[in-house]
């Protein structure tokens, strides 16, 4: 005899209908009426929870006006800037995400697609100062952390690599650039003060310090240095195949000069035999 998963509702009580029972543990009055148990938490972590989210505002907000040029004033950045607006509702979404609550934080993260372009899953981790400049087609997945002042341009993609529900998505360190439609794939490590040029795929870990181009993405630059707090030059990037071309024609000319150098040495080297009249010898 089959035993279905779900027969009573876990708020009421009431008999869940065949129906019900696929959509989850909750009726559809429960559901409707916002009737639902969440994840219980002391009044301390809700307001820490709370205060986080004002702190961020302030920092995400802050970036975006001290980091973009084309910022003429604050009320500008609140009003008229879709990654503020993105992770503003975002931020909310997580809080009530970390409460266990169902289809509020979805809904919140659909509403901010619809508005902005940019798809935040709420189960998403976001650190303080993060800015994501222009910002359409911007896809951040479900198990994806992004740590402090990091800058992600339009078209990048967070996304996982598997269909199990488990950590699938990217990890971003701090004072991170990715440039324009990069692709960051599976449940990767990018390390702190990296820069990954427009369009590169990135399936590998990057360690720290590090700039990464190509498809899929390569290591060509390890340099040490720390990325600027405000740094936008996600398009000055060394391009591997033009340095692989120069050290191919290096390698080339230092081929020809010893070349030409040992010719020289087996024309002194000749000895000249001279036939005639007068020769017959050396």
């Amino acid at each position: 005899m089959k035993i279905d998963k779900f027969i009573n509702c876990l708020n009421c009580g009431k008999r869940l209908s065949p129906k019900e029972q696929t959509e989850g543990p909750s009726c559809a009055e429960c559901v409707l009426g916002m009737k639902f148990e969440i994840t219980e938490l002391e009044h301390q972590n809700i307001d820490e929870e709370l205060g986080k989210i004002l702190d961020f505002f302030v920092s995400d907000v802050s970036a975006a006006f001290n980091k973009d040029p084309a910022a003429k004033s604050l009320l500008e950045v609140l009003t008229g800037y879709p990654g503020i607006k993105a992770v503003l509702l975002h931020r909310v979404a997580h809080f009530f995400w970390t409460l266990g609550m169902p289809f509020i934080p979805r809904y919140i993260s659909d509403i901010a697609r619809g508005i902005t372009a940019i798809e935040i899953h709420p189960g998403a981790k976001i650190g303080s100062d993060f800015f994501i400049d222009h910002g359409a087609g911007v896809v951040i997945g479900e198990t994806a952390e992004i740590g402090n002042n990091v800058t992600l341009y339009a078209g990048v993609v967070l996304g996982g690599t598997t269909s199990d529900p488990i950590k699938r998505h990217p990890t971003l360190g701090n004072n991170i650039v990715v440039g324009t439609g990069a692709k960051i794939l599976g449940p990767i490590t990018i390390g702190d003060n990296v820069k990954i040029g427009a369009n590169s795929v990135v399936v590998n870990d990057v360690p720290p310090n590090s700039v990464v181009v190509g498809v899929p993405g390569r290591v060509i630059s390890k340099k040490g240095e720390k990325i600027d707090k405000i740094d936008l030059r996600h398009g000055d990037l060394p391009d591997p195949l033009s340095i692989t071309l120069q050290k191919l024609e290096q390698r080339i000319r230092e081929l020809e000069d010893k070349v030409l150098d040992r010719h020289k040495d087996q024309e002194k080297d000749e000895i000249e035999i001279f036939y005639g009249n007068y020769g017959g010898g050396i």
